[in-house]
């Protein structure tokens, strides 16, 4: 019982000769019932990430599992996302994503904090390369759903200098500086 947990909650995890970090996130057992009978397939989500700002997601069904994740696995590398860090470790600024019933937000955290999330979120955050992050998933515990959340989430990321440029404006005019030396993003919604 306690590997099929561990597939459940994102621990099978692979390095692969190419640098890429590869998550099975789910698998789900899928019956089509036919004339003869039931057809049973596998549906498979994984995450692949290169831990340093890319990451991509992807689903994959096959007659046998190994064939589902290596479909799933396909996919996720073709559909991968750039995202800007903060440090190479955590977000610029707070975030929410949201796909149908998933609702999930994101807040940057200092250094030492680790990754503070939970199942799908977590296998994208660790593949995407975050070291520290507070996050919470607010709607629907379906894996799909929750991916795909923490995905529409990561794409509104924005970099101080990308938010720069679209204003016309320099770096040190977005980022106010704090008396203890540390940089604080301005609310960045423009």
């Amino acid at each position: 019982m306690a590997g099929r947990n561990d597939n459940r909650r994102g621990g099978r995890r692979e390095e692969e000769n190419d640098g890429f970090t590869d998550r099975l996130v789910h698998i789900n057992r899928v019956a089509k019932t036919v004339k003869g009978g039931r057809n049973m397939s596998f549906a498979a989500l994984v995450i692949v990430g290169d831990e340093k700002g890319q990451v991509g997601f992807g689903k994959g069904k096959a007659r046998e599992v190994p064939e589902a994740i290596r479909k799933a696995t396909e996919e996720a590398k073709k559909t991968m996302i750039r995202v800007p860090l903060r440090e190479g470790r955590t977000l610029h600024h707070d975030v929410r994503g949201r796909h149908g019933a998933g609702k999930i937000m994101m807040r940057a955290a200092p250094p030492g904090t680790g990754v503070i999330a939970g199942g799908p979120m977590r296998a994208v955050l660790e593949c995407l390369g975050i070291q520290d992050v507070v996050a919470k998933s607010i709607g629907t515990s379906n894996p799909y759903n929750m991916v795909r959340a923490t995905f529409d989430g990561l794409k509104r990321m924005e970099s101080p200098r990308t938010v720069a440029a679209k204003r016309g404006k320099k770096v040190s005019d977005i980022v106010e500086r704090r008396e203890d030396g540390a940089s604080a993003p301005e609310a960045l919604e423009a």
